[in-house]
């Protein structure tokens, strides 16, 4: 795009914190995900355990119905793992989150029946297979400890629950054989230590914790960098663009004059006494070129973003003028008739945008038309002020109306007419999205072409008097 009010060089915003959280927090539920399939072997494998170690010393149907019951858990959460697997695993953060907030409870419910074998065998089995059972469980906890602690709060409800489930069935031992010898003492030991495995427990998995999550926010920060060095490499690559177009332009844009130049030094050399009259002309395209290429720098400015639109009162019969002295030549080089149909009008406009607008439109027209002419006119409508450049030129066909403002865009039907860059309406239609005007093209082919530049019809109102335009700041176009 040659005319863009958008900045060369883009700065990338870095996430807020409640996104960095978000996408790290789904990314340690992927890490807990993928290592709870071990966790249910190893349960699996505890469960057989603790029903030999228990097997005749406890209550048959309570041992039996805890069996099913952590059984059937164990087989619900390996069917969540196939679920998770399935819908989850290839998406991020929401459904990830909802997923757990949904299933939660399951780590709870496990972690509580836990303590069924250590409820049954205080209740009625001997020192040894208690103090069996209660490391089979609390090894539950240790086993867990690394895949669970990936993600924090599944981590303290596991934990949290296996703990109480421990510590409930330890009091309901005791308090169900208040009498038996050294049961105070021994409750209050085993209470104790279970409390500081609790403990000790959550500062593991806390620490542990770090190990993924400093990961995840490392993975996060260097997307982040991949981000930032991404649009950096585009600005970089638009500059050099951007140079590129600016020399394309600035050959478009100076061969108009400078071929005036040539064709007014042609009559010298033919025609000696008619240097009082071409004289003023060739100072009249010397300054062509120097506008010329303040205008381009101009638009180096604009592709940058800090061009800054220049209103001035702008007086379209010298304006008209001056177009007409500076392409007459050209329209006489190809036999053409160059026409121009104006009234004594003041704009409100940058002369410097609308010259060029003006200027390539001509340009074009004369560059693809071999017979006829080109007619430059001015028209008001209510508050509308209607420029028209007409030619009797090739056309354009309907198809490629809309083609033909793209930025080197030729038609290869147009056989006869002059080479071009197929820069010049691409000039035109940024120019009038930059001052807000609207470009409208009505074309036939073979019968030639009008183009039409609207505006506001903003006009001096008294001298000295500067209005307040509606349509003063200068708009990206549209992609």
């Amino acid at each position: 795009m040659l005319v863009d009010t958008q900045p060369a060089t883009h700065q990338h915003a870095p996430a807020s914190p409640e996104v960095r959280d978000a996408w790290v927090n789904a990314q340690l539920i992927g890490v807990l995900m993928d290592n709870v399939g071990p966790t249910v072997a190893a349960a699996a494998v505890a469960v057989p355990v603790l029903v030999i170690l228990m097997a005749g010393e406890v209550w048959t149907p309570a041992l039996v119905a805890w069996t099913v019951a952590i059984m059937a858990m164990l087989l619900f959460r390996y069917r969540l793992i196939g679920l998770y697997r399935l819908r989850h695993d290839s998406v991020e953060g929401p459904q990830r989150q909802a997923f757990i907030d949904t299933y939660r409870w399951t780590w709870l419910a496990v972690s509580l029946l836990w303590g069924g074998p250590v409820a049954m065998s205080f209740l009625q089995a001997g020192f040894i297979t208690q103090f069996a059972c209660g490391l089979v469980v609390l090894g539950q906890g240790l086993f867990t400890l690394n895949a669970y602690s990936a993600y924090l709060p599944v981590f303290r409800a596991f934990t949290h629950g296996l703990a109480a489930s421990v510590l409930t069935g330890l009091l309901i031992g005791a308090f169900t054989h208040p009498d038996a010898p050294d049961v105070v003492r021994t409750t209050t030991v085993f209470v104790l230590l279970v409390i500081a495995f609790w403990v000790l427990l959550l500062m593991a998995g806390a620490r542990l914790h770090r190990v993924p999550r400093s990961s995840c926010d490392l993975q996060f920060s260097n997307q982040e960098l991949i981000d930032s060095l991404t649009l950096q490499t585009r600005a970089s690559l638009r500059a050099v663009s951007t140079k590129n177009r600016f020399l394309a332009s600035a050959a478009h844009d100076l061969r108009q004059p400078v071929h005036a130049l040539s064709l007014y030094a042609d009559w010298l050399a033919s025609e000696p006494e008619m240097a009082r009259d071409i004289a003023p002309r060739i100072l009249q395209s010397t300054r062509a070129i120097n506008e010329l290429f303040d205008s381009l720098f101009d638009l180096t400015r604009i592709d940058a973003g800090n061009y800054k639109v220049r209103l001035q009162h702008v007086d379209v019969q010298k304006l008209f003028a001056d177009l007409e002295l500076q392409f007459e030549p050209v329209a006489a080089g190809k036999q053409l008739r160059l026409r121009t149909r104006t009234r004594p009008l003041t704009l409100w406009s940058d002369p410097v945008v609308l010259r060029r607008i003006l200027g390539n439109l001509i340009s074009n027209a004369l560059r693809h038309t071999q017979r006829g002419g080109v007619l430059v006119a001015l028209r008001q409508r209510q508050d509308v002020i209607v420029f028209e450049v007409w030619d009797t030129g090739v056309g354009i066909a309907r198809e490629h109306q809309q083609a033909i403002f793209q930025e080197f865009f030729r038609v290869s039907q147009h056989q006869g007419t002059e080479d071009s860059l197929g820069l010049g309406l691409t000039i035109v239609s940024k120019l009038a999205a930059l001052m807000g005007y609207q470009l409208a093209l009505q074309s036939e082919a073979n019968r030639g072409s009008v183009f039409r530049v609207m505006l506001p019809a903003y006009t001096q109102q008294a001298p000295g008097e500067q209005p307040q335009p509606t349509v003063v700041q200068a708009q990206a176009p549209a992609a």
